[in-house]
């Protein structure tokens, strides 16, 4: 008997922790259906599996969790030396080491009490700042990789430059230029656009940067070959390509564009989709920004007649308007908050605003910064700790406590004239800034 038990014991095992994984596949299942009002056919999933209704999962997990396997399935596939997608063609090495994200820094805002905040607001520690870089005109954007690695860089000069953070840091060294000759963090640059850029992404898992810009283009550039300084893949939209965003899977990408509604691209077919809504909503103005949520389950576009809208990242409808967000002002940015919770907001009336994304309310206000002249944006630092902005009358930095929204620091820009735009690193305390001077400058924490 008690070798038989030893033989069943595996068995039991397996199957009891197959019954589990079951009833946890089942519990997304319901959930996801749910989040999505599909209500008649949760409650069929509900009942034929024996799951709750009512389970409780966090918003979009299962959405999350597609994306984050998928993301996996091509890093294995890419270390085993199999393409990860037909677009590409690159060196393997680049792609092993390129979008392995490091250990994010503890994320200490918890937003659901965003609310009921009281307390008094936290120091923002002292940066130091160094002019890296320059274009042959104004620089207009700028784009930090997810694994914050690199940073890339876009001008009215309609060339692209791409830094390598090391090297940045090793130049901020005070001996950096006595050693071996002086470092060049400029890593590559690309020529290709005859217009202006508008913005830049880089794609989550391969070493590929793409680009929208004036001349209706969306180009993609390969930065793991050091002599390549054209796109080795365009999409023609019919527009000028003001933003643009990949999904965190990396087989799509958004376009906000001089059309009302953000084109999405298939990014191996290159085929086009639209909402289907559109002509219900009645829109009409073009989207200055794009943002995919971080897990993919929705998007966010920024226009400017002044509203902010969320659209589901599955069917591309428009779940949510936040109509006059501000005012009759241009929206020039908006990006989730880490948990999907929130949506951040930036504005020609010179305001930044914290909207919640399931009941459209405004949460939280962020004022004291001009900005009405220039498209500019905000952004939270790596932890939500802080929110920054520009502010172009003063030609400064400005920083709030995310939670009390006071603001707690005025960096001097070191630019002439106010910056135009200003990216934070998603992996440590360090951000750039670049503007109408044509410079771009490096900042981070002096530790």
């Amino acid at each position: 008997m008690d070798e038989l038990e030893r033989k069943m014991e595996p068995n039991f095992e397996q199957t009891l922790q197959e019954g589990k994984l079951y009833r946890q596949i089942n519990a997304l299942i319901v959930a996801h259906l749910r989040d999505y009002n599909l209500t008649q056919a949760a409650r069929a999933v509900a009942s034929a599996t024996m799951t709750s209704f009512e389970v409780e999962v966090p918003p979009y997990r299962l959405l999350d969790l597609v994306a984050k396997g998928l993301a996996v399935e091509k890093d294995e596939k890419l270390r085993g030396g199999v393409p990860s997608a037909a677009f590409l063609d690159s060196d393997a090495i680049m792609h092993v080491a390129y979008g392995s994200t490091p250990a994010p820094r503890t994320v200490t805002i918890d937003f659901g009490a965003v609310h009921d905040t009281k307390g008094s607001s936290k120091a923002f520690p002292k940066h130091e700042t160094r002019h890296v870089s320059e274009h042959k005109n104004i620089t207009r954007c700028a784009r930090f990789s997810l694994d914050g690695r690199f940073v890339a860089t876009g001008s009215l000069d309609m060339s692209i430059k791409l830094f390598e953070i090391s090297k940045i840091k090793q130049m901020m060294l005070p001996d950096a230029n006595t050693r071996d000759g002086p470092v060049r963090p400029v890593i590559r640059t690309f020529y290709d656009h005859i217009q202006p850029i508008n913005d830049l992404d880089f794609h989550p898992q391969s070493p590929v940067l793409i680009s929208g810009a004036k001349d209706h283009t969306i180009k993609f550039f390969d930065f793991s070959k050091t002599v390549a300084k054209r796109a080795f893949r365009v999409i023609q939209d019919t527009h000028n390509v003001r933003s643009v965003s990949f999904h965190p899977s990396g087989d799509f990408l958004l376009a906000g564009t001089d059309h009302p509604v953000a084109h999405l691209y298939d990014v191996n077919t290159f085929q086009c989709y639209l909402s289907a809504n559109v002509q219900d909503l009645g829109i009409s103005a073009s989207i200055n920004q794009v943002r995919y949520s971080s897990n993919g389950g929705m998007y966010a576009t920024a226009s400017k007649d002044g509203a902010i809208r969320l659209w589901d990242g599955v069917t591309a409808n428009c779940v949510r308007s936040i109509v006059g967000a501000h005012g009759t002002a241009e929206a020039i940015s908006a990006s989730f908050t880490k948990d999907q919770r929130f949506v951040l907001s930036c504005g020609k009336d010179s305001s930044v605003k914290l909207w919640e994304i399931g009941t459209g309310k405004l949460v939280k206000q962020y004022l004291g910064a001009a900005h009405t002249q220039l498209r500019c944006q905000a952004v939270f630092n790596d932890t939500q700790e802080f929110v920054l902005s520009i502010d172009d009358q003063s030609n400064e930095i400005v920083v709030w406590d995310a939670l009390t929204a006071e603001i707690v620091a005025r960096l001097p820009s070191n630019h002439i004239g106010a910056p135009r735009w200003l990216d934070h690193s998603p992996t440590e305390a360090a951000f750039v800034s670049c503007g109408g001077d044509r410079s771009v400058r490096f900042w981070k924490e002096i530790l």
